[in-house]
């Protein structure tokens, strides 16, 4: 080989690795990543894919572009043009032998980036090839849904392929032909060109204007696919015009096409000119039609034009967004409940969510991170069986944070402090007599009551973005802290790529650009490098190109481990007829449940909707990456919860399309929306969040874990309705609505807020604290169901000036006409419907504020009916008053001082009048 290739091929090599290198270096540690988790064949499915469609572009770019422009070199012969300035300048130019390998190369390189283009698309092209029929058809068409979504984005990116593909040869061709001398550029005083010219450019033209034919013909379906016009799909202007005029349109492109041919036959010069006018003429007179169609006949008419129209779009919308199977059931809201109907429903109110997620958040993060480079991200809501009953909590994993660490060096962030450490776990509904959550599972080693067990508690895997960490080393693993000195440990999980050879601790090196790794003398034969730790990074590599994830995963304890629950979506833009969504969606399902375990990483994917046929594609093109749901371990399977997203964006679309008639749906008669609470704190004007709770719903005769969200008619504070997501059991996914009466008054979530903060009673006592150096913070407003009527709940929290833990303070309780304030849930109840709560201890032996604790009236409020006091107990309950006094004097919490001494006297005063 002469020495002038070697040079060439030596610089293609180096470009190649210093260009490459990087992509290179990540492509091949993704590939033992996929391995390690035990899904490779995902990866090698879609580089199979990839390769083919970059292949198959690639070849047809590379001879389309060489054969034509090829045949354009042509012309310029085996002479050497020469390009003359204005100045007089010649410049050669290169002979036909030099450009015909010139336009190899340029059309190699084309060719490249045509093919990369095409495989990034590689998911469009197996969904077509593997698409599973919906069995359901757009009403105009008859085209199955999965035309729409698999069949059509595919072939509108063959047809752009290949347009682009012809737009480049033409202006390719143009330009040798131009260098030739071929092509006159006197136009439009003169045109000229030659015979060859005239007809390569000409079959050219011809070919363009077949594949615009190909694309007025995709564009009839196009036109039922929503685009943000009034009505979601084909509207009355569509298809009695635009659709009409596509198929003109379609007959225009080949008889141009036709035309264009005849003058690549022959020296006529108006053919293509002609084409191009008849193109014009049909495509711009097709939209005027549309246009006047639309103010003339279908603006003064709309409703009788629309109705059909209007109709396909609310049957459609309510099938892409699992509306059409929601149980409806009416009911009065006018019951009027007693005492036996609050003791049949006590499982309900015993679950009543009085923490926030933000104040639990900021108390355990007060109280339970114990170190400062432990966080706790966020809180999650579940359902334990504690005591054999059925019991809402609210958990938080208890992450390592290594930005925090003291002191950050290699060692410490790689391979000494290399996970998280236990969990903090309470129940929704109570409290200490200090206002803080009674917690079942605490502490560093985890103490655990109410049955709970934890055998593994570290975790290695999160909702933290960590980076990667080494584990098996040489140096000892932080595991928790014990006093004066750390406990220490050493992985025995499955986790992690091996980096025993030099070679991968070479290649992790250049990944991550941490040269210690090469350095280390703490990594040994055994020692595993665990990256993609961040659990929402772990599985969008395995699944993010064909999936969308939940917002919220949670953390389950069960069999003594701790595993993360994740919820992924199948979702759409392309479902005819269907209206988007905000985010430009209109299909959902939740298809797909992975379970992550927080120690060793393992991932497994499970199908929740083996109806879903685009989970049902994904599936064909993976096969074994889904087992069914019944595959899942029961002990885990009990906490599959339905996710907030898919919730969230079903109660925002059933608020417009629970009206099923066109014509109600047209005049929006009885359009709902999300309640808005307007207040004076830093929730002002927030939208009601869906919230999960345990309640026995009307009709039903067991308490289930569910997810509701409360409508008010637009415009309007009343209630109208509130939706259900059940999650227990065969019930798993279903939705039920309970409407309202119309003609009756039934007070809405922004009615109740503004009664408690005009209440008499309660409006004084928050003022007082505000004024007393206490910062008050309402909870969220809960609608609480109960057999045929209402009763609203709303927690209070106090913090202390400066102080950053919240206390759970007050529980405002409302019901009808009546708004009490009290301590506990439990005794406002009572002093709603009479009796007496029962006293209530948390695991530990202190006693619980809710439900338990004698209940204290509020300010100027009459004393609640309740059972017979003893001397003994309001003793107890005065020295409690009592103790909290002097702790909040210590704690120069005078507000706080003051409520107690004031609680205290009434306590005293009680027990003078007995």
């Amino acid at each position: 080989m002469p020495k002038r290739s070697v040079r060439i091929v030596v610089i293609a090599i180096f470009a190649l690795l210093f260009f490459g290198g990087p992509s290179l270096v990540r492509f091949y540690t993704d590939w033992l990543w996929f391995g390690e988790v035990g899904y490779q064949f995902v990866f090698a499915t879609m580089l199979r894919s990839q390769g083919t469609l970059f292949t198959i572009a690639f070849g047809v770019t590379v001879v389309w572009l060489v054969l034509n422009l090829r045949a354009a070199a042509a012309s310029i012969g085996d002479l050497r043009p020469v390009f003359t300035t204005r100045e007089g300048i010649q410049v050669p130019l290169p002979d036909g032998r030099q450009l015909r390998t010139l336009t190899s190369a340029a059309a190699a390189l084309v060719a490249i980036l045509v093919g990369l283009y095409a495989a990034g698309r590689w998911n469009l092209w197996m969904a077509w090839r593997h698409a599973v029929p919906f069995g359901q058809v757009d009403p105009l068409l008859g085209r199955d849904v999965s035309f729409y979504i698999f069949t059509l984005p595919f072939l509108q990116f063959v047809r752009g392929l290949m347009q682009g593909l012809v737009v480049l040869a033409a202006i390719g061709s143009g330009a040798l032909y131009f260098v030739s001398g071929s092509l006159n550029t006197s136009f439009p005083a003169s045109f000229g060109m030659t015979s060859t010219a005239r007809r390569h450019l000409s079959l050219l033209a011809a070919a363009f204007l077949l594949l615009l034919a190909f694309g007025a013909w995709l564009q009839r379906s196009e036109y039922l696919i929503p685009s943000g016009g009034a009505i979601a799909g084909a509207s009355y202007a569509d298809v009695h015009a635009r659709m009409p005029a596509t198929l003109l349109l379609m007959v225009a492109c080949v008889v141009g096409a036709g035309l264009a041919v005849l003058q690549a036959v022959s020296r006529r010069n108006w053919p293509i000119p002609a084409a191009v006018a008849l193109y014009l003429v049909i495509s711009i007179g097709g939209e005027v039609y549309s246009t006047m169609l639309q103010r003339f006949v279908v603006t003064p008419n709309e409703q009788a034009r629309e109705m059909p129209f209007i109709q396909n779009n609310i049957e459609a919308t309510r099938k892409a967004f699992g509306l059409d199977t929601v149980e409806e059931r009416n009911i009065s809201g006018e019951a009027m409940l007693s005492r036996q109907d609050i003791d049949r429903n006590s499982a309900t109110l015993q679950n009543v969510r009085l923490w926030d997620h933000q104040p639990l958040l900021d108390t355990f993060s007060q109280i339970q991170e114990i170190r400062t480079y432990y966080d706790f991200v966020s809180i999650d809501n579940d359902r334990y069986r504690i005591d054999g009953a059925l019991r809402q909590v609210m958990l938080s994993a208890r992450e390592l944070n290594s930005a925090s660490l003291p002191n950050r060096t290699w060692v410490n962030e790689r391979l000494t402090f290399t996970h998280g450490y236990g969990l903090t776990l309470g129940p929704v509904n109570q409290a200490t007599s200090q206002g803080l959550p009674v917690l079942f599972v605490r502490d560093l080693p985890p103490v655990t009551s109410a049955g709970l067990q934890i055998d593994e508690p570290s975790l290695y895997f999160g909702e933290l973005s960590n980076d990667y960490v080494i584990v098996k080393t040489n140096a000892a693993e932080f595991h928790y802290p014990r006093g004066d000195k750390n406990e220490e440990t050493r992985y025995s999980g499955r986790g992690g790529v091996a980096l025993g050879s030099l070679w991968r601790q070479i290649l992790f090196a250049l990944r991550f650009g941490s040269y210690q790794i090469i350095l280390s003398d703490d990594i040994g034969a055994e020692s595993r490098i665990l990256f993609n730790r961040r659990i929402g990074d772990r599985v969008r590599t395995l699944a993010g190109d064909f999936l969308r994830f939940d917002q919220d995963p949670y953390l389950v304890l069960a069999d003594g481990r701790l595993y993360w629950l994740y919820d992924a979506y199948t979702t759409s833009g392309r479902y005819p007829y269907s209206t988007r969504a905000a985010d430009g969606s209109n299909y959902w399902r939740n298809s797909v449940k992975f379970v992550i375990d927080a120690y060793d990483g393992a991932i497994s994917a499970y199908l929740a909707d083996d109806q879903d046929p685009i989970a049902a594609t994904y599936a064909r093109i993976f096969p074994n990456l889904f087992k069914p749901l019944r595959d899942m371990p029961e002990s885990i399977r009990e906490h599959v919860r339905y996710p907030e997203d898919i919730f969230a964006v079903q109660s925002q679309m059933y608020a417009t399309y629970h009206m099923t008639q066109a014509s109600v749906f047209y005049n929006r008669e009885d359009q709902w929306q999300i309640p808005a609470i307007e207040e004076g704190t830093d929730s002002a004007g927030t939208v009601m969040q869906p919230y999960y709770t345990i309640m026995r719903l009307p009709g039903e005769t067991d308490e289930e874990f569910i997810q509701m969200l409360p409508f008010t008619p637009r415009g309007r504070d009343n209630l109208a309705a509130w939706l259900v997501a059940r999650s227990d059991g065969e019930h798993y996914g279903k939705l039920r609505v309970f409407e309202f009466p119309k003609q009756s008054l039934v007070y809405g979530p922004r009615q109740v807020v503004a009664r408690i903060s005009q209440d008499q009673t309660i409006s004084p006592q928050i003022t007082l604290w505000n004024q007393q150096g206490s910062q008050v913070n309402w909870g969220t407003l809960m609608v609480i169901p109960i057999e045929e009527s209402l009763i609203y709940v709303r927690p209070l929290y106090l913090r202390a000036q400066g102080g950053k833990i919240p206390e759970l303070t007050r529980v405002v309780a409302a019901y009808g006409d009546q708004i009490v304030m009290e301590q506990t849930l439990e005794a406002a109840l009572a002093r709603l419907f009479g009796g007496g709560p029962a006293r209530r201890t948390a695991a530990d032996g202190e006693v619980v504020q809710t439900p338990g604790a004698q209940p204290a009236p509020a300010a100027g409020a009459p004393p609640a009916p309740s059972a017979p006091e003893t001397t003994a107990a309001l003793a107890a309950e005065a020295r409690a008053h009592y103790d909290r006094a002097i702790a909040a004097q210590r704690a120069g919490d005078w507000a706080r001082y003051g409520e107690e001494l004031r609680l205290l006297g009434e306590i005293l005063e009680r027990m003078r009048t007995r």
